[in-house]
């Protein structure tokens, strides 16, 4: 029983890690051929900027353009000492033509325009990137190749930083499979939707009676409220991926980000205080069309083509599912185990419902007024 309650209290572990987790970045590499020569657009985060050698000159918080150009020289170098593109042996001379500024999903970008004297029809291309790996392996580099009849993405990673690059192939099952990953990968570390997810799960294994929470008495209802929930969730993030990657509806990115703090807050709540009268499986549908829009933002930002589009959608939303699957598979039969304990319905149910609201309000409060309390 110990190795249960060891295994229950690393979810609480996982719940306080996440007040103080460095948030996850991306940067976009965009390759142009079909040209004379290739021609590079690299968009790089300013945060991770500000993070790798300082932007922020009169450290008042705000990075302005004046000191985003202040530091031009400096980004430049940084940037160009961390990625490596060549053709058949030889390593493309990389110069700088333009410095613009951008916005994505989560902020502000620098936008750093690129030449280069590979030619732009070259058949193979070698990338070698490491932006960020050495001080963050939760960094993502995704690329972009396009030649105007070309289209394809990548997606490159501390195990993966290296890119053979067939320009005039298009390897539809490679991008799936990267796609798969990074849904993946994104489950696991987007912490707000594991413990919405969690906050919905831990009740699974009990019943309400006489206004008291009670074990289920078989394994049989506990894995069928997990089912329903799990395929009411799956629907409704589904399809709002879809409509917010379309671009059929499109929201302001904190106001989304807002709305998924809340969903967890009410959640844990609900757990506390069940006065909304409906299922889990309910609370996950309607909850889960708020999230849906969260996990469109990795692909809005890459602005693919719609066949380049339509395959990363369905590998990213694949690799949500596992990585879900992967959670539930572990949570459930420690959870069900567990669920006639005094420990599981008072620390886990109670303690770890109270916690979850608590970081949750302040994920809230963060996301609205742009704040930082404790660097969520």
């Amino acid at each position: 029983m110990k190795y249960l309650f060891a295994s229950l209290f690393f979810v609480i572990e996982l719940m306080c890690a996440t007040a103080f987790a460095h948030k996850p970045s991306d940067s976009y590499l965009t390759i142009t051929g079909g040209e004379e020569y290739l021609t590079i657009e690299w968009d790089i985060a300013l945060k991770d900027l500000e993070f790798l050698i300082g932007l922020d000159e009169n450290q008042n918080g705000e990075i302005t353009w004046g000191e985003v150009k202040a530091r031009r020289k400096a980004v430049t170098a940084h940037a160009l000492s961390r990625l490596q593109i060549s053709h058949r042996g030889y390593d493309c001379q990389l110069k700088l033509l333009d410095v613009l500024a951008t916005r994505h999903s989560d902020g502000g970008y620098v936008v750093l325009s690129l030449s280069t004297d590979c030619p732009g029809d070259a058949a193979e291309l070698t990338i070698h990137y490491n932006l960020l790996f050495d001080v963050d392996p939760t960094h993502r580099g995704l690329v972009h190749y396009t030649n105007g009849e070309i289209d394809s993405t990548y997606v490159l990673s501390p195990e993966s930083p290296l890119l053979e690059l067939k320009t005039g192939e298009v390897n539809r099952w490679n991008s799936f499979v990267a796609y798969v990953e990074e849904g993946i990968w994104h489950i696991w570390i987007g912490y707000d939707h594991i413990l919405f997810l969690l906050t919905l799960l831990i009740p699974a294994v009990l019943i309400r009676r006489d206004h008291q929470w009670q074990p289920v008495e078989s394994f049989r209802p506990a894995w069928t409220s997990v089912l329903k929930i799990v395929t009411m969730f799956t629907i409704a993030h589904s399809l709002t991926l879809w409509l917010a990657v379309m671009e059929y509806v499109t929201l302001p990115g904190w106001i989304v980000e807002a709305a998924i703090a809340f969903s967890i807050i009410v959640t844990a709540l609900n757990n506390l205080f069940p006065v909304l009268h409906l299922s889990g499986w309910a609370i996950a549908f309607g909850f889960g069309l708020i999230h849906g829009f969260g996990f469109a933002n990795v692909l809005i930002d890459l602005g693919l083509s719609s066949v380049s589009l339509g395959i990363a959608l369905l590998g990213f939303n694949v690799g949500v599912e596992l990585g879900q699957l992967a959670i539930v598979a572990v949570f459930l039969p420690l959870a069900y185990l567990m669920r006639s304990t005094t420990f599981y319905r008072w620390a886990i149910l109670r303690c770890g419902s109270i916690l979850v609201a608590v970081i949750a309000a302040i994920w809230m409060y963060e996301r609205i007024f742009n704040a930082t309390i404790v660097g969520l």
